[in-house]
């Protein structure tokens, strides 16, 4: 019909051939263009997973990795790389961009959280600017992964040991406990590290010593028969390959000794950044409540004595003086005098991985500790 309407208005055949080859490449060309729009729309939908690696149909469990000590410390690196060989599981990491030890169940409110995603070979990976239960609550939630649950949720390996009532402070302990509350079983693990004796080499045998607990846990979680409500407290010996055992555990008082000192007001200014930078970042915040004269003058005043603070008011006048003073906190170990051998603290010192587990209410902590002693009793016997 084409071509009986070109012959009509007496148009070239070679023409008409030209115009309906055209025709055709445009027709197939928007069709192309269709198709990937809709493979954009696709990818971009909201309502699908931000998680590249995803498979519904893939049988393989989903652990969750998490820690304190922040994504790039060599206990979170050796212990997902572990998981990650193994083949068995599909290994999604939520974790600090940055060292949050010691920052308890801290969470964080009408501030912005930014996530990013991060290179980890064979892991799902994601950094986070906020804490370690920030990021198992975010990782849970729905928002960041497609999966509703994993089956484990594993904070660690922490430098440094999170016995006692340290777990108070303790972020690693902190990242289990939040998927606890949120009903999903999970392990925290620390290794006893000391200081001019310990070397990342020891997070590897760490992961070693570890694994087949792991592996266990996930194995009877599936089988229903890991313990219910309940959240293990792994600590590994300073030898990790040397141990004399795992042991079961019960928290002890022990907790490390807060000891603050005063330091020079130029160490504060300085220890994290230039004086340059300093001295900028305290002219932007004087500008904020001082005229641009103010303070210039009272930052003149601030490089002669950093530990004199002069309020300027509007007026440009001085309501009051004070004084500033910096103080620095760390924690020094100390021995426990409890001798009770079945004491987290003690057994770790005495060269044993000590298994604590932890509950959220002590109304089912002996049925805890009842389940959790029958479960480790049949795991060794099968390891063995």
């Amino acid at each position: 019909m084409t071509t009986s309407a070109v012959k009509n208005n007496m148009l070239p055949p070679g023409l008409v051939s030209n115009l309906q080859e055209v025709l055709l490449g445009r027709k197939g060309g928007e069709d192309e263009q269709q198709s990937k729009n809709n493979a954009d729309e696709s990818i971009s939908s909201p309502s699908d997973s931000v998680e590249p690696n995803s498979d519904e149909n893939d049988s393989k469990p989903v652990v969750l990795v998490t820690n304190g000590d922040g994504i790039e410390s060599p206990g979170l690196t050796f212990l997902v790389e572990a998981l990650v060989n193994q083949g068995l599981y599909h290994v999604h990491v939520c974790a600090p961009q940055s060292d949050k030890s010691v920052s308890g169940h801290s969470v964080t409110l009408k501030e912005t959280v930014a996530v990013s995603s991060t290179d980890i070979n064979g892991a799902t990976a994601y950094e986070v600017s906020g804490t370690p239960v920030d990021c198992v609550s975010l990782a849970l939630s729905g928002a960041l992964f497609s999966w509703s649950k994993p089956l484990l949720v594993i904070s660690g390996i922490n430098r440094g040991a999170s016995c006692g009532h340290q777990m108070i402070y303790s972020s690693v302990v902190a990242g289990a406990r939040e998927a606890l509350m949120s009903g999903v079983p999970s392990m925290s693990i620390s290794l006893n590290w000391k200081k001019d004796e310990s070397q990342d080499s020891d997070f590897k045998d760490a992961v070693t010593v570890c694994l087949p607990l792991i592996n266990a846990a996930i194995r009877d979680i599936e089988k229903g028969i890991f313990p219910k409500s309940c959240s293990l407290n792994i600590e590994v010996p300073t030898s990790p390959l040397t141990n004399k055992g795992v042991k079961l555990t019960k928290q002890s008082l022990w907790r490390s000794i807060p000891s603050w000192k005063a330091i020079s007001a130029n160490k504060s200014a300085g220890r994290f950044m230039s004086n340059q930078q300093s001295l900028g970042i305290q002219l932007a915040q004087l500008s904020r409540d001082a005229s641009a004269a103010g303070a210039a003058r009272r930052l003149a005043t601030q490089r002669k004595n950093l530990e004199v603070v002069e309020s300027v008011g509007a007026a440009g006048k001085s309501d009051f003086n004070r004084s500033v003073k910096y103080f620095q906190q760390e924690f020094l170990d100390r021995e426990l005098d409890d001798v009770d051998e079945d004491l987290d603290y003690r057994a770790l010192q005495n060269g044993f991985v000590s298994v604590t587990p932890l509950s959220l209410s002590p109304h089912i902590e002996l049925e805890t500790q009842t389940a959790a002693s029958e479960w480790i009793s049949a795991v060794l016997q099968v390891e063995q």
